[in-house]
């Protein structure tokens, strides 16, 4: 049997198990090689020998230009489309100089990079050939200080592997409620359960990341064991520290009714505490809040009024809804103190009497 060489890509896929578009399959010397590091489907090997074998036109002639024709493979769950890109061989020894080159810099690269996974707790287990064949799924991109890596509502498409640098988890309001650092991963909570990320990323000083797509996440999971006990296991951690989290904002009494608590007693308790972070309030159809640093005031905004008239402002209400959220950006804890606690309070207080007088 005689098969014609040629390399072919994968133009299109629509629920595909395996193979992302972009990749590539070869024919070379009698033999098929299918994308690197993952499985072989037999349905789309068949298909791709029968091309090969067959007298069918990889390309043909439309208004005088050759234009490739495309294929399909199907049968299974999902299809994909793929297409011929070029005769596989080198017409002069400068040309395959050339591509042997080519190929000797590519495998270089791969191989500092699962040098950089061996370096990774994660990772720790896992073979040296093992290690190639990740590194092969993964896309490394590089990211400016302040630039969002993956915001809030996003659909879940990628696990985020930190190989340099240092990344910040913030809220709608900008406050950074923790940070990562080298060797540490995110997104794979909604990888795995299916939900949109649920709180933005981005990067506090310029860094590196490794990402790998869904499709390709789920292969590793399936093909290394020991790596789908650490992401679960890490999935279940995550899960109940939020659980906890939100437990202990609740017993606090850090999330209520003005109703229930005054916000004289509100700000005193944050003050003696000495929390920092931020207590916002509805009542009246107003938002508002008050910014503490280490239980001093440095900001106030509520009705339209700012600093120490929104602190004073805030004091009088007596139905509404609180939550204190804990942290600050790093331009708000440089704010200076609008004045001190005790006195404003005392102030807040006589204004109070001098009301209801």
């Amino acid at each position: 049997m005689q098969f014609r060489n040629g390399v072919f890509i994968i133009t299109e896929e629509n629920n595909c198990p395996l193979y992302n578009v972009g990749e590539e399959m070869e024919i070379s010397e009698d033999s098929l090689k299918l994308p690197a590091s993952k499985a072989t489907c037999l349905i789309l090997a068949k298909d791709v020998i029968e091309l090969a074998t067959e007298d069918v036109a990889f390309e043909s002639l439309q208004q005088g230009q050759s234009k490739r024709n495309k294929f399909e493979c199907g049968g299974c769950v999902g299809i994909i489309r793929f297409e011929f890109k070029k005769e596989k061989g080198y017409a002069t020894l400068q040309m395959k100089l050339l591509a042997a080159a080519e190929r000797k810099e590519k495998i270089k690269l791969v191989a500092n990079y699962a040098g950089i996974l061996r370096s990774i707790t994660i990772f720790s287990s896992l073979s040296d050939d093992d290690l190639l064949d990740l590194a092969t799924l993964l896309e490394f991109e590089e990211f400016a200080w302040g630039f969002p890596i993956c915001q809030k509502g996003d659909p879940g498409k990628n696990l985020y592997i930190i190989i340099t640098g240092r990344v910040e988890v913030v809220d709608d309001d900008g406050v950074v409620l923790a940070e990562m650092g080298t060797g540490d991963v995110f997104g794979e909570m909604s990888l795995l359960s299916g939900e949109r990320v649920s709180t933005t990323i981005q990067a506090s000083e310029p860094c590196e990341i490794a990402t790998m797509s869904q499709k390709n996440f789920r292969h590793i999971l399936n093909k290394y064991p020991a790596l789908q006990v650490f992401f679960y296991k890490l999935l279940v951690s995550r899960i109940t520290t939020i659980n906890v989290q939100r437990a202990e904002e609740l017993a606090s009494g850090m999330v209520g009714q003005l109703s229930d608590i005054s916000p004289v007693e509100l700000c005193q308790m944050i003050n003696s505490n000495q929390k920092t972070g931020h207590l916002k309030i509805e009542s009246n159809d107003y938002n508002g809040r008050i910014l503490f640093n280490e239980g001093e005031v440095i900001k106030g905004d509520f009705a339209g009024k700012e600093d120490q008239e929104a602190f004073y402002e805030i004091l009088s209400l007596n139905d509404g809804r609180f939550k204190f959220v804990q942290g600050l950006t790093r331009a708000e804890k440089k704010l200076p103190v609008i004045g001190g606690f005790m006195g404003m309070l005392m102030e807040g207080m006589k204004r109070l009497d001098d009301q209801r007088g």
